[in-house]
């Protein structure tokens, strides 16, 4: 039982000590690319009222307006529920692309505001992007 325990435990402390890293890494990769600006035709969209149990998605338009590629790291959604998928290629400089983002109200009921962190090698280190909708029941 110790033995399973101790076990278990290294396990535990291996499997953060790679999380850690592997997100140390992405981190480093942004930082030594050279800094470029995102600009989003829009950083909100509301999709109005839904029912629950909805799963809806929109694609925000964004366009590479520095002068060094741009590169997305990662985007996270504040939620489950707000999944992200962005290129994972580099956006050249001058060029559009788009980002879709689906939210499953399943679950959830009245306004909600969601949000979707988008990392990249920007001044900032990244933007926010916003999904609001009112779930009727």
């Amino acid at each position: 039982m110790k033995n399973k325990l101790i076990a278990s435990l290294l396990v535990t402390i291996v499997f953060f000590i790679t999380s850690f890293t592997k997100l140390n890494d992405n981190i480093k990769s942004v930082k030594t690319e050279k800094l470029t600006e995102i600009t989003f035709n829009v950083k909100e969209y509301n999709f109005g009222t839904i029912k629950q149990g909805d799963k809806v998605s929109h694609f925000f338009t964004f366009k590479n307006t520095g002068k060094y590629n741009l590169i997305i790291s990662r985007a996270i959604g504040s939620c489950g529920c707000t999944i992200p998928e962005y290129p994972k290629t580099p956006i050249l400089p001058g060029k559009s692309a788009k980002m879709k983002v689906s939210f499953n109200s399943k679950g959830k009921s009245g306004k909600q505001t969601k949000t979707v962190s988008v990392y990249a090698n920007v001044p900032k280190g990244g933007v926010t992007i916003t999904i609001k909708a009112n779930i009727k029941v």
